[in-house]
């Protein structure tokens, strides 16, 4: 059994709106698992609540309710101080390479930061020593650590980025959609870049994305989120191929196959993705769900776990 380096549980949050006694359920009752070297792909709409996620998995957002384990170690009791010294361990690659990176402030800059915080004695010798192993980790040259962010392409500042995420030799990264911003040639180079570096750093990702072809590439296993639920979690194989659930077959049903004569049926969804502020009861996707029954409007079903380790949120009894 591998080892649980994150774990979720009954995790809510929900953001106050204008209206009185109204809120946005941005994510509704999740709890997951993410293992040791393991790479957790988190797919769905826009919308439907991936990013919130893993900004509370790093507590970069306080939950409304439920729990985030790091290590079996209970985030949710931490002092700040003792959270600080934590986020050398917990970091993030955010999706804008364009906002994420301070426009003042060189590359040496950026990337001494993480040390002056954490090892706020550690000689300037030893830091620009430590810059230049990054900058040469992520593919960029030696002098590029003094230019400002302005001057590179979008690739290059999430290279960046992606230094910045590795300076204090973390275990545990959020990407947040770290490649849909760039160029599609430009994707493949960093999608590659970060498999290199998952290796040499001993890393365990989750990984956010809308690109279901880069996370079947990407990932070992997958989550499927609507409307601030799961719906189903198991491994790539599994979700991609089985598709238990009727919105994961609607969802894998768009990606283009030109390989295959058999194109395969595109499942289009009717109506629109109902409002986080006032959610459908039932199960969350029954109002656009060809396959629902009377019971899918009226009770929310939880995750089953199948024979092959998979979990389905779904009242049809799919296997």
């Amino acid at each position: 059994m591998s080892e649980v380096l994150v774990e979720v549980k009954n995790l809510k949050k929900y953001f106050p709106t204008s209206e009185k006694d109204k809120v946005v359920k941005a994510v509704d009752d999740v709890s997951f698992q993410i293992f040791k070297g393991e790479t957790l792909g988190v797919v769905g709409e826009s919308g439907c609540g991936k990013s919130t996620t893993g900004r509370l998995t790093l507590k970069l957002l306080e939950p409304t309710s439920g729990s985030v384990s790091f290590k079996g170690q209970d985030l949710s009791g931490l002092k700040k101080k003792d959270m600080r010294a934590l986020r050398r361990e917990m970091q993030i690659i955010f999706q804008d390479p364009y906002a994420s990176l301070d426009p003042r402030k060189t590359v040496f800059q950026i990337l001494a930061e993480p040390y002056q915080i954490h090892h706020p004695n550690m000689p300037r010798e030893e830091i620009y020593e430590n810059v230049t192993k990054l900058i040469d980790c992520v593919g960029l040259r030696p002098e590029h650590i003094y230019r400002y962010p302005h001057e590179f392409s979008g690739g290059q500042r999430q290279r960046v980025g992606i230094a910045r995420a590795i300076a204090l030799n973390p275990e545990f990264v959020v990407c947040d959609e770290p490649v849909s911003a760039l160029d599609v040639s430009i994707q493949a180079q960093v999608i590659n870049l970060m498999q290199d570096i998952k290796k040499e750093f001993n890393l365990t990702y989750m990984f956010i994305s809308h690109d279901l072809r880069i996370i079947k590439h990407f990932c070992d296993r997958v989550m499927v989120m609507y409307l601030g639920n799961i719906v189903e979690i198991g491994s790539k194989e599994a979700i991609y191929e089985k598709r238990r659930h009727p919105y994961t077959q609607a969802l894998l049903s768009a990606i283009p196959n030109i390989k295959s004569k058999d194109k395969g049926e595109r499942i289009l969804l009717t109506g629109d993705i109902p409002s986080p502020v006032n959610p459908p009861s039932g199960c969350p996707f029954h109002p656009r769900c060809s396959q629902c029954m009377e019971i899918c409007k009226k009770e929310k079903p939880c995750l089953r776990t199948m024979a092959d380790g998979t979990q389905v949120a779904c009242h049809l009894q799919l296997s």
